[in-house]
């Protein structure tokens, strides 16, 4: 059985719990340094603020251990702020926090609340899928072994690479579970080899 721990130190987290209970998928909160000691086969990191959430990773000695996992091919989904922290380079902000995934980002690309909007577009291996933009980034580009997966306007919206998934639209507050089953796919391809 697939247990996925969902990062809940701010954000959209209940969203994923509930697109996972759909799909009959176990998951838990990862809220605290000891909430890592249990077995877990995926990590999402939901939306949110970035920047609060890097400073809590960091506060509540999460941020080694997480990105040692990552890095060591622990299959991980970022939407939206969960997408920043796992970008190599971010355009418009000086930090950078997990660093893995191997694409540029442009926060708050679309603009503030008001720059929210919803459309459908094409998902490589998915087809066309519902996406809400929430104070949404977008993926400048990618390189090394990433790979974009779908585009809205010009703009790079899904990326993956290796055992990491990134959107920069949030999937969970759609109905579709697509991009949650490729995802859960992606957690099968890792726990069969």
């Amino acid at each position: 059985m697939i247990n996925i721990g969902i990062l809940a130190l701010q954000g959209a987290f209940i969203e994923h719990e509930q697109m996972l209970h759909r799909l009959g998928v176990s998951s838990f909160e990862i809220r605290q340094r000891r909430d890592i000691d249990c077995a877990f086969d995926g990590l999402i990191i939901p939306g949110g603020e970035s920047t609060v959430m890097g400073k809590l990773l960091h506060r509540l000695d999460l941020f080694e251990p997480l990105r040692e996992r990552i890095a060591g091919g622990l299959p991980v989904f970022g939407t939206c702020a969960g997408m920043i922290l796992l970008a190599k380079e971010i355009s418009n902000d000086g930090n950078v926090y997990f660093g893995t995934m191997d694409m540029t980002v442009r926060r708050n690309a679309y603009g503030r609340q008001l720059g929210s909007f919803y459309t459908e577009a094409d998902f490589k291996g998915i087809g066309k899928i519902p996406m809400t933009f929430i104070r949404a980034p977008y993926i400048e580009r990618v390189y090394g072994d990433a790979e974009a997966l779908a585009e809205v306007d010009g703009h790079i919206v899904a990326a993956r690479q290796g055992n990491m998934l990134a959107t920069a639209f949030h999937p969970e507050v759609n109905d579709s579970t697509a991009v949650h089953e490729y995802f859960i796919d992606m957690v099968n391809g890792v726990k069969s080899v």
